[in-house]
């Protein structure tokens, strides 16, 4: 068996694979000043983003929910992997071969679940793609070709077909070294009378891949009128694959989504091959499953949630592509971005107008037509007879109804004013008085749970990508963080430089004590970093020191509170010796005054009752103290 893996591994993974380059995979990043970088937290949802990047240092931290950590604590918490799959996965990534410490390298044991899945679906992707230049593969490439798409559009979007008897695709990966129960977890194939046969048969495959790239499930389309199988067969639910947390073809359209701040969401795997040889390379779709929650997740941080963002939907224009329309419109609101839907004429959907009319057709079907707003409330509107009082009330309280969900004040006013005009009630201000009412009744019953901030307001408590003013530090004693106070505030300056301009201040910081630092959160990173080595360890390997720090930390509140720290800008324009010398000396200084008012209190309470010799002792070291504090106040750094 295989047992850990090397520390010289893992060092060389964690410095051959940048942390922003892993990050981006999953969310856009900008330039927050100071060589750091920003983007929306994928670990929980803002409006504006507190989630920073600092690839000189290789660390992560979310001023929001406080997760921070390196390059593998990234791709641990956001794919939830082990360490030693997180280590495997970007040591592949880098072309890095791992050594483990018993038992020396084996890559068939012990590898973690979620890696060996990945790596079934991949081989699984590759075989598909080979049966679909076989002879009984030409009904799916006749499939595709009478859509307009050619060898090379199938070999770019990775299509296959997977063979029509039992069990061609288990018996391949069985000779891969892949285990039955491996093959049924993964979802390729599944229990027969007599073992595993192959889930997906006769079809044509369309590989889905997650943000960072791996293939976790496949989309089959029926081709036979014997298959007596659903038109779209999805991979069923499984511990890499959930239907409602992939987007197809985001793997392709994630870079163009980012540059473009545009979205473009269709409803088939042809829809999306359809558009990106058109063209439109920001083209997603989702896998047998509505858009929802998740979906815009995702998308929001490709977006970044930037007052141009724009996400066009493309339902079919029949009844179910219209009901899709207001699931969307529902959760129109959990996007910053702009939201538009486009049908084509005759409810043609992408792949259908391209071939009819060609490549210029699609651009110009995603040119942004309809708000979505607009386009829900007119379908809603329109199933009521507008010509009578009654139908225009119905319609009037159906359609009030949904507005009032929008929870920011002017735009439900502004759309409340425009549904006026679609139901032709003259009086606009009766409409907007009506879903007022409507909303403070919501909220009055507490179905109004979320944030009534705007759309795009920015995250409580930021300013320049620091806090100004921390919450509590949960599992410490004694005060909670205050900014305000000058010596919170300088502590805090003086652990920033410890960990990220360690050459600034060392050696002079490690010879102060942990109970210089007044704020007992402050006082256990300090703590952390004499656990490491103290601060003269960073002049040598700032990114090894760094990790060092993080792994001395006693839970995960102070490694969290070490990342935030290690990433946080500093409060000065320029971080220099002085800066440094004025953050050591004002630490020093403070915590001199504190030893000299603590003796003088003892000596008040004790009063007569103390003994000569305690009290020329005392008095001599108040003197001592004082002397030095006048000394730091003179001369400075100089005088430590």
């Amino acid at each position: 068996m295989a047992g850990r893996i090397n520390d010289d591994d893992v060092k060389a993974v964690r410095d051959a694979v940048p942390i922003d380059s892993v990050v981006s995979e999953y969310l856009q990043l900008r330039n927050a000043g100071g060589g750091n970088l920003k983007g929306l937290c994928p670990f929980h949802d803002e409006k504006s983003p507190s989630f920073q990047v600092s690839p000189g240092k290789g660390l992560f931290h979310c001023f929001g929910c406080q997760e921070g950590g390196d390059t593998i604590a990234f791709v641990m918490k956001i794919d939830h992997l082990s360490f030693s799959e997180t280590v495997e996965r970007l040591a592949a990534k880098a072309g890095i071969t791992l050594r483990y410490e018993e038992g020396g390298y084996n890559p068939s044991h012990q590898r973690g679940e979620r890696i060996r899945l990945i790596e079934a679906h991949q081989a699984a992707a590759e075989f598909y793609v080979r049966a679909l230049e076989s002879p009984e593969a030409e009904i799916g490439r006749k499939f595709l070709a009478e859509r307009g798409f050619d060898q090379d559009a199938a070999a770019h979007f990775r299509v296959g077909y997977s063979p029509a008897g039992w069990d061609h695709l288990t018996r391949y990966l069985r000779g891969k070294g892949f285990s039955d129960k491996e093959l049924i977890t993964s979802g390729l194939s599944q229990d027969g009378r007599r073992g595993p046969i192959d889930r997906f048969r006769g079809r044509l495959m369309w590989p889905i891949s997650d943000t960072a790239g791996e293939i976790v499930g496949f989309g089959a389309r029926k081709l036979r009128d014997d298959d007596n199988g659903p038109k779209y067969l999805n991979t069923p639910e499984t511990p890499i694959y959930k239907k409602s947390q992939v987007l197809y073809g985001i793997d392709l359209a994630k870079k163009d989504i980012a540059k473009a701040s545009r979205a473009v969401v269709v409803e088939g795997y042809t829809d999306v091959m359809a558009c990106h040889l058109a063209g439109v390379t920001t083209a997603i779709a989702t896998c047998g499953t509505a858009f929802g929650n998740d979906h815009i997740k995702i998308l929001r941080r490709l977006l970044m949630d930037n007052g141009s963002a724009r996400v066009i939907f493309t339902f079919d224009g029949d009844s179910a592509g219209q009901k899709a329309a207001l699931r969307a419109f529902e959760d129109d609101q959990k996007f910053a971005a702009e939201t538009y839907i486009a049908i084509a004429p005759d409810g043609m959907d992408p792949c259908d107008l391209r071939l009819a009319k060609g490549d210029d057709s699609v651009r110009d079907l995603v040119e942004p037509r309809t708000p979505l707003f607009e386009f829900a409330l007119r379908q809603i509107v329109g199933r009521y007879d507008l010509e009578t009082p009654a139908g225009r009330a119905a319609a009037l309280d159906e359609a009030a109804a949904v507005v009032a969900k929008i929870k920011t004040s002017s735009v439900q006013r502004e759309v409340a004013v425009q549904l006026a005009g679609f139901v032709g009630i003259l009086d606009q201000e009766f409409v907007v008085h009506r879903v007022a009412q409507l909303a403070r009744w919501a909220r009055d019953k507490g179905g109004d749970h979320a944030e009534r901030g705007g759309r795009r307001g920015g995250a409580p408590g930021m300013r320049g990508g620091a806090p100004q003013q921390p919450a509590p530090a949960p599992g410490f004693s004694g005060p909670a963080l205050n900014l305000r106070s000058p010596a919170h505030r300088t502590e805090r300056e003086l652990l920033k430089l410890a960990l990220q301009k360690p050459a600034l201040v060392s050696p002079a910081f490690d010879a102060y004590g942990v109970d210089e630092f007044t704020a007992p959160p402050y006082a256990a990173v300090r703590q952390c970093i004499a656990e490491a080595g103290g601060a003269e360890q960073g002049l040598a390997d700032n990114r090894e020191y760094l990790v060092a720090v993080m792994d001395a930390a006693p839970d995960n509140t102070v490694r969290s509170l070490v990342t935030e720290l290690a990433v946080e800008v500093f409060i000065g324009k320029t971080i220099d010796e002085t800066y440094a010398g004025m953050q050591l000396v004002h630490v020093r200084l403070r915590a001199v005054d504190r030893r000299i008012n603590d003796v003088q209190g003892s000596l008040a309470r004790l009063g007569s009752h103390v003994a000569p010799q305690d009290l020329a002792a005392a008095q001599n070291e108040v003197w001592v103290l004082q002397q030095y504090a006048q000394s730091l106040r003179a001369h400075g750094a100089a005088a430590l």
